[in-house]
């Protein structure tokens, strides 16, 4: 006999069309809850957070206040972490927090500002009855830094959808692909450091992500590229729809990854499933998101590191082909978005059904 419907609200701030992995994670997981026996409802929160303003807040009390008792409030972290504590504790117990990644450790944040949402998020997850994580990295986080009890905590990873090899350039110079939001957190101003002594060799970078989350950054990435005169060497693509970013994946030879610090590193088993060659930072999860062997790894904030690692991948294309074959081996073994969502799923239900523990 199959139990009851759990009816669930999940409260995610802005578009959830938005392209980033995150917004991605949650439209994956929210399709497919259904599936598992729960009747999940989206509630569309103001787009201003992480940073709202009085106004917001406004909104967002009186949405949240709306959830009946009787239905269990996944909250994205995004808005979570930054929720002001009396209306968190005001919320009640049936409450699980989806954390990609704590807010409080994005990069270009002053001190204060970080201390800031440490401490709110530190609070906030105290009242919650699950967190889920979207990596076991993140998981140890929670529980060193911000003291969330570990048996409150489930890692529901996020699924891969499986994808044709890729092809290459097919030409002799290399096509060289990085995809994320342009963030200080990506870290695309030490990619172009480490690329920019490497004009001997034949490349082209693609870097897709969106430019409206932070246009000062856009804007000194810009000018850092005409500086180095890389201009007709670095294309800035900008947002791409699955099919844009599918066929930019295809043709590519090498995939490189800077970032500072990654919850998980979605970008980075999307290039597994596609058999690329990686070139990645170990910040965050990602040391664990990508297998040894499947990639060069890199420390974080590098370039001199991150420019030998990519002048010996381009130069050796034994080592490339070795890369991709391992690649490809890993892509066998990545989550599902089903596995994602039942996880998930099986948290919401085990708040409805009273299991804070």
């Amino acid at each position: 006999m199959n139990p009851s419907p759990v009816r669930a609200i999940f409260a995610i701030p802005g578009d959830l069309a938005t392209p980033t992995g995150g917004y991605a994670y949650d439209r994956r997981v929210l399709a497919l809850l259904g599936a598992h026996g729960i009747d999940a409802r989206l509630l569309t929160l103001p787009g201003s957070f992480p940073r709202p303003g009085a106004e917001d807040l406004a909104i967002t009390r009186q949405a949240l206040s709306a959830v009946s008792p009787d239905d269990v409030l996944l909250i994205d972290g995004l808005a979570w972490g930054a929720m002001p504590v009396d209306l968190a504790a005001a919320l009640g117990s049936n409450i699980v927090a989806l954390c990609h990644h704590p807010l409080g450790l994005e990069s270009g944040l002053s001190k204060p500002q970080a201390d800031a949402l440490i401490a709110n998020e530190t609070m906030t997850l105290s009242f919650v009855a699950k967190v889920i994580v979207t990596s076991h990295s993140t998981r140890g986080t929670l529980i060193a830094q911000f003291g969330v009890p570990p048996e409150k905590i489930m890692v529901a990873e996020p699924g891969t959808d499986p994808a044709p090899r890729a092809i290459g350039s097919g030409r002799a110079g290399l096509n060289l692909l990085a995809v994320g939001s342009i963030v200080q957190r990506k870290c695309y101003d030490l990619l172009i450091e480490a690329l920019a002594p490497l004009k001997d060799l034949d490349w082209r970078l693609h870097i897709v992500g969106a430019q409206d989350r932070a246009p000062s950054c856009v804007q000194a990435l810009r000018a850092q590229i005409a500086e180095a005169g890389l201009d007709e060497r670095v294309i800035l693509v900008g947002g791409a729809s699955d099919d844009e970013l599918g066929a930019l994946y295809h043709h590519t030879d090498l995939f490189v990854s800077s970032s500072r610090y990654e919850g998980y590193g979605m970008v980075l088993t999307e290039a597994l499933a596609r058999g690329l060659p990686i070139i990645a930072s170990t910040g965050g999860a990602a040391a664990d998101t990508l297998p040894d062997g499947a990639g060069l790894k890199i420390p974080p904030d590098d370039a001199p590191a991150l420019r030998q690692a990519l002048r010996r991948a381009m130069g050796d294309s034994a080592l490339r082909a070795q890369l991709a074959l391992a690649a490809s081996a890993a892509a066998l073994n990545l989550p599902t978005w089903n596995d994602a969502a039942r996880i998930v799923a099986q948290t919401l239900r085990a708040v409805a059904d009273g299991d804070s523990k």
